[in-house]
Protein backbone atom coordinates (compact mmCIF):
# COMPACT_ATOMS: atom_id res chain seq x y z
CA UNK A 1 0.00 0.00 0.00
CA UNK A 2 1.45 3.55 -0.97
CA UNK A 3 2.23 5.40 1.51
CA UNK A 4 -0.38 8.62 2.90
CA UNK A 5 0.94 11.69 1.43
CA UNK A 6 0.33 14.55 4.66
CA UNK A 7 -0.52 17.68 3.38
CA UNK A 8 2.57 20.62 4.36
CA UNK A 9 0.81 23.73 6.01
CA UNK A 10 3.67 25.61 4.00
CA UNK A 11 1.76 24.95 1.09
CA UNK A 12 -1.61 26.32 1.68
CA UNK A 13 -3.08 28.66 -0.85
CA UNK A 14 -5.65 29.49 1.72
CA UNK A 15 -5.62 29.35 5.18
CA UNK A 16 -8.17 29.54 8.12
CA UNK A 17 -6.81 29.40 11.51
CA UNK A 18 -8.82 28.67 14.47
CA UNK A 19 -7.37 29.94 17.61
CA UNK A 20 -8.67 28.66 21.45
CA UNK A 21 -9.50 31.13 23.80
CA UNK A 22 -7.26 29.21 26.39
CA UNK A 23 -3.89 30.34 24.15
CA UNK A 24 -4.89 33.97 23.59
CA UNK A 25 -6.04 34.91 26.90
CA UNK A 26 -4.25 33.61 30.54
CA UNK A 27 -4.50 34.06 33.98
CA UNK A 28 -3.14 37.74 33.99
CA UNK A 29 -5.37 38.24 30.39
CA UNK A 30 -4.35 38.92 26.82
CA UNK A 31 -0.70 36.95 25.80
CA UNK A 32 0.45 39.47 24.05
CA UNK A 33 4.03 37.89 23.04
CA UNK A 34 2.12 35.24 21.69
CA UNK A 35 -0.69 36.99 19.99
CA UNK A 36 2.39 38.87 17.86
CA UNK A 37 4.46 35.92 17.29
CA UNK A 38 1.16 34.55 15.60
CA UNK A 39 0.90 37.24 13.89
CA UNK A 40 4.42 37.61 12.93
CA UNK A 41 3.45 33.90 11.19
CA UNK A 42 0.35 34.91 9.75
CA UNK A 43 3.08 37.94 7.95
CA UNK A 44 4.96 35.56 6.58
CA UNK A 45 2.43 32.99 5.11
CA UNK A 46 0.77 36.37 3.04
CA UNK A 47 3.71 37.01 1.72
CA UNK A 48 3.93 33.93 0.63
CA UNK A 49 0.83 34.34 -1.22
CA UNK A 50 -1.59 32.70 0.89
CA UNK A 51 -5.19 34.06 2.18
CA UNK A 52 -4.98 33.85 5.76
CA UNK A 53 -8.77 33.67 7.66
CA UNK A 54 -8.61 33.51 11.34
CA UNK A 55 -11.72 32.73 13.86
CA UNK A 56 -10.59 33.40 17.19
CA UNK A 57 -12.34 32.82 20.61
CA UNK A 58 -11.46 34.38 23.28
CA UNK A 59 -14.26 37.81 23.43
CA UNK A 60 -16.08 36.82 26.43
CA UNK A 61 -12.30 35.71 28.16
CA UNK A 62 -11.25 39.16 27.92
CA UNK A 63 -14.76 41.30 28.54
CA UNK A 64 -15.44 39.06 31.95
CA UNK A 65 -12.03 39.63 33.12
CA UNK A 66 -12.69 43.60 32.46
CA UNK A 67 -16.63 43.16 33.74
CA UNK A 68 -15.03 41.30 36.85
CA UNK A 69 -17.37 38.30 36.50
CA UNK A 70 -16.38 35.00 37.85
CA UNK A 71 -14.95 31.90 36.05
CA UNK A 72 -17.13 29.32 34.80
CA UNK A 73 -20.30 29.18 33.03
CA UNK A 74 -22.15 32.41 32.59
CA UNK A 75 -25.79 33.08 32.26
CA UNK A 76 -26.30 34.49 29.09
CA UNK A 77 -26.92 37.72 29.40
CA UNK A 78 -23.46 38.41 31.09
CA UNK A 79 -21.87 36.17 28.54
CA UNK A 80 -23.37 38.72 25.81
CA UNK A 81 -22.18 41.65 27.99
CA UNK A 82 -18.42 40.16 28.48
CA UNK A 83 -18.47 39.22 24.48
CA UNK A 84 -19.88 42.75 24.14
CA UNK A 85 -16.95 44.09 25.98
CA UNK A 86 -13.85 41.60 25.01
CA UNK A 87 -15.20 41.77 21.23
CA UNK A 88 -13.84 45.57 20.37
CA UNK A 89 -10.72 44.25 22.49
CA UNK A 90 -9.93 41.60 20.65
CA UNK A 91 -10.39 43.30 17.40
CA UNK A 92 -8.06 45.81 18.62
CA UNK A 93 -5.41 43.51 19.72
CA UNK A 94 -5.39 42.15 16.46
CA UNK A 95 -5.32 45.21 14.80
CA UNK A 96 -2.10 46.69 16.29
CA UNK A 97 0.05 43.02 16.03
CA UNK A 98 -0.90 42.95 12.17
CA UNK A 99 -0.82 46.49 11.52
CA UNK A 100 3.73 46.61 11.43
CA UNK A 101 3.65 44.01 8.99
CA UNK A 102 1.22 46.22 6.57
CA UNK A 103 -1.75 44.03 6.71
CA UNK A 104 -4.86 44.91 7.29
CA UNK A 105 -7.60 43.53 9.20
CA UNK A 106 -11.53 42.98 9.59
CA UNK A 107 -13.90 42.15 11.74
CA UNK A 108 -16.37 39.68 11.09
CA UNK A 109 -19.31 38.45 13.65
CA UNK A 110 -21.40 35.56 12.45
CA UNK A 111 -24.21 33.80 13.80
CA UNK A 112 -25.18 29.80 12.64
CA UNK A 113 -28.24 31.57 10.92
CA UNK A 114 -25.58 33.31 8.54
CA UNK A 115 -24.88 29.88 7.30
CA UNK A 116 -28.20 28.03 7.73
CA UNK A 117 -30.08 30.92 5.33
CA UNK A 118 -29.52 30.80 1.93
CA UNK A 119 -29.07 34.74 1.18
CA UNK A 120 -27.14 35.74 4.42
CA UNK A 121 -24.56 32.64 3.56
CA UNK A 122 -24.37 33.79 -0.01
CA UNK A 123 -23.43 37.79 1.33
CA UNK A 124 -21.09 36.24 3.53
CA UNK A 125 -19.51 34.28 0.98
CA UNK A 126 -18.94 37.44 -1.08
CA UNK A 127 -17.63 39.33 2.01
CA UNK A 128 -14.80 37.18 2.53
CA UNK A 129 -14.32 36.88 -0.92
CA UNK A 130 -13.51 40.14 -1.51
CA UNK A 131 -11.86 41.82 1.92
CA UNK A 132 -9.49 38.75 0.51
CA UNK A 133 -9.11 39.84 -2.82
CA UNK A 134 -8.22 42.72 -1.48
CA UNK A 135 -5.45 41.35 1.00
CA UNK A 136 -6.82 41.82 4.74
CA UNK A 137 -7.11 39.12 7.14
CA UNK A 138 -10.63 38.86 8.30
CA UNK A 139 -11.18 38.24 11.86
CA UNK A 140 -13.74 35.95 12.41
CA UNK A 141 -15.73 35.31 15.83
CA UNK A 142 -19.21 34.12 16.74
CA UNK A 143 -21.35 37.27 17.33
CA UNK A 144 -21.82 36.26 21.34
CA UNK A 145 -23.49 39.57 21.34
CA UNK A 146 -26.87 38.39 19.84
CA UNK A 147 -26.08 34.91 19.77
CA UNK A 148 -28.48 32.68 22.04
CA UNK A 149 -28.19 29.21 22.50
CA UNK A 150 -30.95 28.36 19.17
CA UNK A 151 -28.80 30.75 16.87
CA UNK A 152 -25.15 29.49 18.00
CA UNK A 153 -22.56 27.41 16.87
CA UNK A 154 -21.50 26.71 20.53
CA UNK A 155 -18.07 26.63 19.34
CA UNK A 156 -15.39 28.28 17.24
CA UNK A 157 -14.24 24.80 15.96
CA UNK A 158 -17.25 24.14 14.43
CA UNK A 159 -17.29 27.65 13.09
CA UNK A 160 -14.25 27.93 11.26
CA UNK A 161 -14.72 24.48 9.71
CA UNK A 162 -17.79 26.08 8.26
CA UNK A 163 -15.76 29.14 7.34
CA UNK A 164 -13.33 27.13 5.32
CA UNK A 165 -15.88 25.73 3.35
CA UNK A 166 -17.20 28.73 2.83
CA UNK A 167 -14.73 30.84 1.76
CA UNK A 168 -12.51 27.82 -0.47
CA UNK A 169 -9.90 26.97 2.05
CA UNK A 170 -7.58 24.24 0.82
CA UNK A 171 -6.37 24.11 4.54
CA UNK A 172 -7.94 24.61 8.29
CA UNK A 173 -5.37 24.65 11.61
CA UNK A 174 -7.13 24.27 14.98
CA UNK A 175 -4.53 25.66 17.26
CA UNK A 176 -5.64 23.83 21.13
CA UNK A 177 -4.13 22.50 23.75
CA UNK A 178 -3.81 19.79 22.33
CA UNK A 179 -1.52 18.25 20.00
CA UNK A 180 -3.83 16.12 17.96
CA UNK A 181 -6.35 13.01 18.05
CA UNK A 182 -5.13 9.71 20.04
CA UNK A 183 -6.82 6.57 20.73
CA UNK A 184 -7.72 7.37 23.93
CA UNK A 185 -7.50 10.83 26.26
CA UNK A 186 -3.20 10.04 27.06
CA UNK A 187 -3.82 12.66 30.40
CA UNK A 188 -5.79 9.19 31.91
CA UNK A 189 -4.74 6.58 29.46
CA UNK A 190 -0.66 5.90 29.15
CA UNK A 191 -1.61 3.14 26.57
CA UNK A 192 -3.19 5.96 24.26
CA UNK A 193 -1.42 6.21 21.03
CA UNK A 194 -1.19 10.06 18.77
CA UNK A 195 -2.61 9.66 15.39
CA UNK A 196 -0.82 11.25 12.74
CA UNK A 197 -3.00 11.04 9.61
CA UNK A 198 -6.60 10.45 9.81
CA UNK A 199 -7.98 9.22 6.41
CA UNK A 200 -11.41 8.45 6.87
CA UNK A 201 -13.55 9.37 9.65
CA UNK A 202 -15.05 6.45 10.85
CA UNK A 203 -17.41 5.75 13.64
CA UNK A 204 -14.06 3.92 15.29
CA UNK A 205 -12.45 7.32 15.14
CA UNK A 206 -15.59 9.43 16.50
CA UNK A 207 -15.81 7.25 19.45
CA UNK A 208 -12.21 8.43 20.49
CA UNK A 209 -13.76 12.21 21.48
CA UNK A 210 -13.62 13.35 24.74
CA UNK A 211 -14.65 16.71 26.95
CA UNK A 212 -13.64 19.88 26.90
CA UNK A 213 -10.66 19.85 29.66
CA UNK A 214 -9.64 23.77 29.76
CA UNK A 215 -11.74 26.23 31.61
CA UNK A 216 -12.21 28.98 29.33
CA UNK A 217 -12.68 26.91 26.08
CA UNK A 218 -15.83 25.55 25.07
CA UNK A 219 -14.80 23.25 22.61
CA UNK A 220 -13.41 19.46 23.04
CA UNK A 221 -12.43 16.80 21.33
CA UNK A 222 -15.79 15.98 20.26
CA UNK A 223 -16.05 19.51 18.61
CA UNK A 224 -13.09 18.79 16.64
CA UNK A 225 -13.92 15.52 15.08
CA UNK A 226 -17.63 17.76 14.20
CA UNK A 227 -15.51 20.30 12.51
CA UNK A 228 -13.49 17.50 10.57
CA UNK A 229 -16.47 16.12 9.10
CA UNK A 230 -17.91 19.30 7.68
CA UNK A 231 -13.87 20.53 6.35
CA UNK A 232 -13.12 17.15 4.78
CA UNK A 233 -16.41 17.12 3.08
CA UNK A 234 -15.90 20.61 1.83
CA UNK A 235 -12.20 19.91 0.30
CA UNK A 236 -10.27 21.03 2.57
CA UNK A 237 -7.57 19.39 5.04
CA UNK A 238 -8.21 19.81 8.59
CA UNK A 239 -4.75 19.70 11.27
CA UNK A 240 -5.25 19.51 14.91
CA UNK A 241 -1.82 20.99 16.58
CA UNK A 242 -1.06 22.14 19.99
CA UNK A 243 -0.84 26.07 20.11
CA UNK A 244 1.34 27.44 22.85
CA UNK A 245 4.76 28.24 21.22
CA UNK A 246 5.27 31.87 20.13
CA UNK A 247 5.37 30.97 16.48
CA UNK A 248 2.50 28.24 16.03
CA UNK A 249 2.30 28.15 12.53
CA UNK A 250 6.07 27.84 11.95
CA UNK A 251 5.86 24.59 14.29
CA UNK A 252 3.65 22.77 12.61
CA UNK A 253 5.24 23.43 9.39
CA UNK A 254 8.38 22.74 10.48
CA UNK A 255 6.95 19.34 11.55
CA UNK A 256 5.28 19.54 15.22
CA UNK A 257 3.39 16.81 16.13
CA UNK A 258 -0.63 17.36 14.50
CA UNK A 259 -3.20 15.16 13.29
CA UNK A 260 -4.23 15.54 9.65
CA UNK A 261 -7.62 14.93 8.39
CA UNK A 262 -7.41 14.45 5.17
CA UNK A 263 -9.92 16.26 2.58
CA UNK A 264 -12.19 13.98 0.28
CA UNK A 265 -12.04 16.58 -2.94
CA UNK A 266 -10.38 19.65 -4.01
CA UNK A 267 -12.50 22.39 -2.17
CA UNK A 268 -13.21 24.07 -5.51
CA UNK A 269 -14.18 20.63 -7.52
CA UNK A 270 -16.52 19.75 -4.05
CA UNK A 271 -18.30 23.18 -4.78
CA UNK A 272 -18.77 22.69 -8.21
CA UNK A 273 -20.14 19.20 -7.61
CA UNK A 274 -22.39 20.78 -5.07
CA UNK A 275 -24.01 23.72 -7.45
CA UNK A 276 -24.22 20.56 -10.58
CA UNK A 277 -26.45 18.61 -8.28
CA UNK A 278 -29.12 21.02 -7.78
CA UNK A 279 -31.98 21.45 -9.49
CA UNK A 280 -32.04 25.02 -11.45
CA UNK A 281 -34.94 26.84 -10.47
CA UNK A 282 -35.16 29.74 -13.42
CA UNK A 283 -33.30 30.19 -16.58
CA UNK A 284 -31.17 33.14 -17.87
CA UNK A 285 -30.69 33.25 -21.73
CA UNK A 286 -27.69 35.13 -22.46
CA UNK A 287 -26.30 36.86 -26.06
CA UNK A 288 -23.26 35.96 -27.45
CA UNK A 289 -20.62 37.91 -26.24
CA UNK A 290 -21.75 36.42 -22.39
CA UNK A 291 -21.70 32.90 -24.01
CA UNK A 292 -18.08 33.48 -25.09
CA UNK A 293 -17.15 35.44 -21.58
CA UNK A 294 -18.44 32.42 -20.15
CA UNK A 295 -16.42 30.23 -21.91
CA UNK A 296 -13.23 32.02 -20.70
CA UNK A 297 -14.12 31.69 -17.46
CA UNK A 298 -15.50 34.81 -16.63
CA UNK A 299 -18.91 35.73 -14.61
CA UNK A 300 -22.26 37.10 -15.86
CA UNK A 301 -22.75 40.36 -15.62
CA UNK A 302 -26.17 41.65 -16.54
CA UNK A 303 -25.45 43.23 -19.60
CA UNK A 304 -25.45 39.62 -21.41
CA UNK A 305 -28.89 38.58 -20.35
CA UNK A 306 -31.48 38.74 -22.46
CA UNK A 307 -34.22 37.32 -20.98
CA UNK A 308 -34.85 35.65 -17.46
CA UNK A 309 -37.52 32.73 -17.08
CA UNK A 310 -39.08 30.98 -13.65
CA UNK A 311 -39.33 32.34 -10.52
CA UNK A 312 -36.32 32.02 -8.29
CA UNK A 313 -34.72 34.12 -5.26
CA UNK A 314 -31.20 35.22 -4.14
CA UNK A 315 -28.87 32.18 -4.02
CA UNK A 316 -31.09 29.81 -5.90
CA UNK A 317 -29.85 27.70 -8.62
CA UNK A 318 -30.30 28.98 -12.56
CA UNK A 319 -29.51 27.57 -15.76
CA UNK A 320 -28.28 29.54 -18.15
CA UNK A 321 -28.45 29.04 -21.71
CA UNK A 322 -27.92 30.41 -25.13
CA UNK A 323 -30.45 31.15 -27.16
CA UNK A 324 -30.83 28.13 -29.24
CA UNK A 325 -31.96 26.56 -25.91
CA UNK A 326 -27.73 25.15 -25.40
CA UNK A 327 -27.06 24.52 -21.47
CA UNK A 328 -23.92 26.56 -20.71
CA UNK A 329 -24.06 26.77 -17.18
CA UNK A 330 -25.37 26.00 -13.92
CA UNK A 331 -25.18 28.89 -11.28
CA UNK A 332 -26.23 30.19 -7.89
CA UNK A 333 -28.09 33.71 -8.62
CA UNK A 334 -27.60 36.68 -6.84
CA UNK A 335 -30.56 38.30 -7.53
CA UNK A 336 -34.24 37.40 -7.31
CA UNK A 337 -36.30 36.87 -10.73
CA UNK A 338 -37.86 39.95 -10.05
CA UNK A 339 -34.58 41.90 -10.13
CA UNK A 340 -32.94 39.89 -12.52
CA UNK A 341 -35.71 41.10 -15.52
CA UNK A 342 -35.37 44.60 -13.99
CA UNK A 343 -31.59 44.37 -14.27
CA UNK A 344 -30.97 42.27 -17.81
CA UNK A 345 -29.19 44.24 -20.35
CA UNK A 346 -28.29 47.03 -18.62
CA UNK A 347 -24.53 47.53 -17.09
CA UNK A 348 -23.78 46.94 -13.17
CA UNK A 349 -22.96 50.72 -13.01
CA UNK A 350 -26.58 51.25 -13.59
CA UNK A 351 -28.01 48.59 -11.03
CA UNK A 352 -28.37 51.14 -8.04
CA UNK A 353 -30.37 53.91 -10.50
CA UNK A 354 -33.01 50.35 -11.90
CA UNK A 355 -33.41 48.75 -8.46
CA UNK A 356 -32.95 52.06 -6.00
CA UNK A 357 -30.27 50.09 -3.59
CA UNK A 358 -26.50 49.24 -4.75
CA UNK A 359 -25.96 45.65 -6.04
CA UNK A 360 -23.28 43.48 -6.89
CA UNK A 361 -21.47 43.65 -10.70
CA UNK A 362 -22.29 40.05 -11.16
CA UNK A 363 -25.74 38.31 -11.73
CA UNK A 364 -23.90 34.93 -11.16
CA UNK A 365 -19.77 35.14 -9.87
CA UNK A 366 -17.74 32.47 -11.58
CA UNK A 367 -16.96 31.08 -8.58
CA UNK A 368 -21.16 29.96 -8.25
CA UNK A 369 -20.99 28.76 -11.20
CA UNK A 370 -20.18 25.17 -12.77
CA UNK A 371 -20.13 24.98 -16.81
Amino acid sequence: MAAVSMPQLGGARRLVVKIGSALLVGPEGLRGDWLRGLCDDVAAWRAQGCDVVLVSSGSIALGRRVLGLPSGALPLEQAQAAAAVGQIRLARAYEEALAPHGVITAQVLLTLEDSADRRRYLNSRATMQTLLGLGVVPIVNENDTVATDEIRFGDNDRLAAQIAVTCGADQLLLLSDVDGLYTANPKTDPTARHLPVIETITPEIEAMGGDPVSGLSKGGMKTKLMAARTAVAGGCAMAIAEGSVLRPLSAVAQGARTTWFLPEADPQLARKRWIAAMKPKGTVIVDDGARLALGRGKSLLPAGVTQVQGDFGRGDPVAITDHAGQRLATGLIRYTATEARAIAGHHSAQIETILGYPGRAALIHRDDMVT
